[in-house]
């Protein structure tokens, strides 16, 4: 245990204070001190960049996951382009928001490419989008655009010579490496003077070397726009006037007004031999000017594009969201993509285990920990949204139907389950959801729990396919809590690849026509040597940049804090971290310590602690650290992270601390 307490010289203030000089940068709500995400502006700001100044709150801490196929390997691929009310709404709080009806994303398994977009010259994917993305094996990119007459001015600076365009370049792939994203969309939208548009192709060539140098894997996307004598002119498709930049890079996101015959046309360019599937078809899903589909129609897009044998890029599929009823997100995002599915590919998740869902989708009216309301209010954290499953909906020649969706009005944990319904027509047994698509190696000894509420009058269970492998044998145990039943088996194989999971339903007695619903709260698949192996204990807990302040109005009286806590602790062991306050056990020993005090969920080996209300100072208080292991254990107290903090005042109007 470790203390803290800061010098007499440092005041507590009013609310309307100045703020050191730390939490009064960009990085940081100007109200909460709550850390955010943000873009560069201007061309200054980039140029001026410095690694030691960035956020360390919106460095990504997932890594890409792998899946099969891997990108370079798919011949037809589809990028999202993710353009709402110019971005940085609630997303742009890392530690989460309280939303009740957020935007998420949760098709994962469709895409390949998710591009962060805002009309700001620099635009960093927010760390909650990136985690996301990489959680599925799906890049994220990020958005470097100029326009109008300002834009013009910016890129006469920066592709003024080669000295230039390699500075910005640098500072791109610099900022991408340091906050741990995977490329750029360059859009260029404005009119560039003969020197510039000369060196646009070198500051793209460099800009990809660099970036596959730093960050393998990374990818740089020209958008189509001006052409190579420097006007500005969407031409809605590959061609002699665009091809300099798309040979410069790794790819071109074309306009969206293109017809079936400049598709046609395209496929017999020469410039687009062997490289079909590095050619994205823009789909605005807004429909804006004379374009092929657009809104719910946006599989005639599709269609068509990859009739052609193209890649697609689907911009702003926000639309869902924007321009329905928000309580109706779900239902109109889920028939978006259920309405594209036979043009999309599903992309399978190949990492080795463990293999763990609960389907939380990174929002919920409450937030469960097994069952339990944890926290009972709306919230929005990405950070939270695990492994994603298929959503789908299917209508049966004998009348039956199955659809699965997301839910938030029970969980496991998080804030959502998988609700499986449909109807089993007279005449049939059962009926099976395929829930999962994977590419993933089992252990020889494979522990797999499954959660779910059983529902009536039908029976439900797990249903794992695998390959190259003979079949499983299992031990199996089955518990109920509270509603949920919790059941668990130990499959002995060798060399078997798990290919699907599927929930199986079928019926329990009679023949009749019979509707079932079933809530699924997690699925977990782990290597059961894994079990075996010894909880970490949270190492090298740290307090910095605190501020302390009296509360406004009638809350005067009350001291609140702002600190951020920092640790060591091995992420891929854990699920989160549960960061609680209390007051520690005083000098006299028959006064036991306070009770322990949610603060928030971490989901990185950092936490801001923002507005928290403390005893009045002079005060003591321990600032608590708990590791929740990915199986979902909870970790011994006495491995957990403390440090305390005490605090005095010089007067009761202007304490010190």
């Amino acid at each position: 245990r470790e203390s803290v307490s800061t010098k007499e010289t440092d005041k507590m203030t009013s609310r309307k204070r100045k703020r050191d000089e730390t939490t009064s940068t960009i990085h940081y709500d100007p109200d909460t001190t709550e850390p955010i995400s943000c873009s560069l502006k201007s061309l200054d700001e980039l140029l001026s960049w410095k690694r030691q100044e960035a956020s360390l709150f919106n460095v990504a801490t997932v890594p890409l996951a792998s899946r099969y196929p891997p990108l370079h390997s798919c011949p037809r691929r589809t990028l999202v382009s993710h353009d709402m009310m110019g971005g940085y709404l609630k997303d742009r709080f890392i530690q989460g928001a309280e939303v009740e009806t957020p935007y998420v994303f949760y098709h994962w398994e469709y895409i390949d490419i998710f591009n962060y977009f805002s009309h700001q010259m620099v635009t960093i994917p927010p760390a909650v989008w990136t985690n996301a993305a990489h959680k599925h094996g799906v890049l994220s990119i990020g958005t470097f655009i100029t326009e109008w007459t300002d834009g013009a001015k910016t890129c006469e600076a920066f592709l003024a010579d080669e000295e230039s365009y390699r500075a910005a370049a640098d500072k791109l792939v610099q900022i991408s490496h340091c906050y741990g994203f995977d490329g750029w969309l360059i859009n260029i939208e404005n009119v560039l003077s003969e020197t510039a548009v000369k060196n646009t192709g070198p500051f793209l060539r460099y800009l990809t070397d660099q970036m596959h140098e730093r960050v393998p894997g990374s990818v740089v996307i020209w958008y189509d726009s001006v052409l190579k004598n420097g006007s500005l002119d969407w031409q809605n498709k590959l061609n002699d006037d665009n091809r300099m930049f798309f040979d410069a890079c790794d790819g071109i996101f074309t306009n969206y007004n293109w017809t079936e015959q400049s598709l046609e046309w395209m496929k017999s360019y020469s410039a687009a031999q062997g490289r079909f599937a590095d050619i994205y078809v823009g789909v605005d899903v807004f429909a804006r000017g004379v374009v092929v589909g657009g809104k719910f129609e946006t599989n005639k897009a599709l269609k068509l594009i990859r009739k052609y044998e193209f890649s697609t890029a689907i911009f702003a599929p926000g639309w869902v969201y924007e321009c329905h009823e928000k309580a109706d997100f779900r239902q109109n995002q889920d028939k978006f993509w259920s309405l594209l599915s036979d043009y999309l590919y599903i992309h399978r998740p190949s990492s080795s285990l463990p293999f763990i869902s609960s389907f939380c989708q990174g929002f919920g009216k409450s937030l469960y920990w097994r069952g339990q309301v944890e926290m009972k209010r709306s919230w929005f954290n990405l950070h939270a949204q695990e492994i994603q499953p298929l959503y789908l909906s299917e209508n049966m020649d004998d009348g039956g139907w199955l659809r699965t969706r997301g839910c938030s009005e029970d969980a496991w944990i998080g804030g959502s389950s998988l609700m499986v319904e449909g109807m089993i027509p007279s005449g049939r047994s059962e009926v099976c959801a395929r829930i999962f698509s994977l590419h993933v190696p089992l252990a020889t000894r494979t522990f797999v729990s499954f959660v779910y509420k059983p529902p009536v009058g039908v029976k439900i269970s797990l249903e794992l396919k695998t390959i190259d492998g003979p079949l499983c044998t299992f031990d199996g145990m089955e518990e109920i809590a509270r509603e949920w039943s919790f059941r668990c088996f130990l499959l002995k194989m060798t060399g078997c690849l798990l290919r699907e999971v599927c929930i199986r339903v079928s019926r329990d007695g009679g023949d009749e026509d019979i509707c079932f619903n079933c809530r699924i709260g997690e699925i977990m698949l782990l290597d059961a040597e894994s079990l075996q192996a010894p909880l970490q204990s949270v190492e090298g807990i740290c307090v910095n940049d605190v501020v302390w302040h009296k509360g406004d109005g009638h809350t005067q009286s009350k001291v609140l804090l702002n600190a951020t806590l920092r640790w060591q602790y091995p992420t891929p062991q854990v699920r989160h971290f549960q960061i609680h306050w209390r007051r520690p056990r005083g000098p006299d020993p028959r006064i036991p310590p306070g009770p322990l005090t949610l603060i928030g969920r971490s989901y990185s080996t950092l936490y801001r602690v923002v507005e928290l209300e403390v005893p009045a100072a002079p005060g003591l208080i321990e600032l608590v650290v708990e590791p929740v292991s990915r199986e979902g254990f909870r970790v011994p107290e006495a491995q957990w992270g403390r440090r305390t903090l005490s605090y005095s005042a010089s007067s009761s109007e202007n304490p010190s601390v």
